[in-house]
């Protein structure tokens, strides 16, 4: 059994490996595959903030996570077209940079956190579930409808951003890019959750009045964290138009937002690099049961269902000593 510091270096470092050893057989394919399992991992660690650390259960994130990809892709699209934004009060160009398109991405996903996670935190349980799930399929279809960035069938942007002097779009270069903002991310989070603030959320999932007793406001400790979130998920999603060069309302859907708590599950709520690890999992999965038949989401319901059944704690759990 490992210590959970010991697990995250190790989760880290073997991913890392993953895409050095891809370089150097000469198969990108591996190095993609190591950065879909980093940006997923980005996004699913996020959502484990509110869910396993603060007991709310979104099945929305999508939408933070679509909106962070359509934000990063609308400028890159007009910066590519040299068509401009008209904002009411001025006029935008778009963006070929990735510093300034993660910067919009996070900051509308800020947004739209704060607006939605006002209304949806005074709600809790299924109510809170079905709220956030409303609030993302309301942005599913806007984004269905909204034929000036391609509609139902999405908007390509061609080329990745620009980063520095660096050329993105050799693998390996944008595979270290996300291995860096999975950095930057673990040391936000960790810092978060071994805060004071991070323990008053945790006991907000435990027991909201007896924080109440102690002068704290649930409300806000959460809406910060769901703030907190819908930002680091916005940036998954802005990273992820990168690597596919492409964003539909599909990153949106319901499915995006189910697929997110599926790696909570596999790699274990309430740790900070269980969901990487259930990133890691969810890919193998879709890869090796993908070659053997078309149905492979049967069996890996099967595999959750056993999970949750005998091993609550996820696949971290049979790995960390607790």
């Amino acid at each position: 059994m490992l210590t959970e510091k010991k697990f995250n270096l190790i989760i880290v470092l073997g991913i890392f490996a993953f895409s050095l050893i891809g370089y150097v057989i000469n198969e990108p394919y591996f190095i993609t595959l190591a950065t879909k399992i980093v940006i997923l991992g980005i996004a699913g660690c996020a959502l484990n903030l509110i869910l396993g650390f603060g007991g709310m259960v979104s099945f929305g994130h999508a939408m933070f996570f679509g909106i962070g990809s359509y934000v990063a892709a609308i400028s890159a699209f007009h910066s590519m077209n040299g068509e401009t934004i008209d904002l009411i009060f001025f006029d935008f160009n778009g963006s070929s940079q990735m510093l300034f398109n993660w910067f919009l991405a996070v900051i509308f996903s800020m947004f739209f956190a704060l607006v939605v996670g006002s209304i949806s935190i005074r709600t809790s349980g299924v109510y809170f579930i079905m709220i956030t799930l409303a609030f993302a399929q309301m942005t599913y279809y806007f984004s269905v409808g909204w034929t000036k960035y391609g509609g139902e069938d999405g908007l390509s942007t061609y080329v990745r951003n620009d980063l520095f002097s660096i050329n993105t779009m050799l693998p390996l270069n944008f595979f270290i890019i996300c291995f860096a903002c999975l950095c930057v991310v673990w040391f936000i989070l960790n810092w978060v959750i071994n805060s004071n603030f991070g323990n008053f959320l945790k006991g907000c999932k435990e027991n909201e009045e007896k924080m109440r007793s102690l002068g704290l406001n649930p409300y806000t400790l959460k809406l910060t964290a769901f703030v907190i979130s819908g930002a680091i998920t916005g940036l998954a999603g802005a990273l992820y138009v990168d690597l596919n060069r492409f964003v539909s309302p599909t990153s949106l859907s319901w499915q995006t937002s189910g697929e997110l708590i599926v790696l909570v599950i596999l790699g274990g709520s309430a740790r900070l690099f269980g969901p990487l690890l259930g990133a890691i999992v969810f890919i193998l999965l879709e890869q090796f049961l993908g070659e053997v038949t078309e149905n492979w989401q049967f069996w890996l319901g099967v595999i959750l269902v056993l999970i949750v059944l005998y091993f609550p704690k996820g696949v971290s759990g049979l790995i960390i000593k607790d």
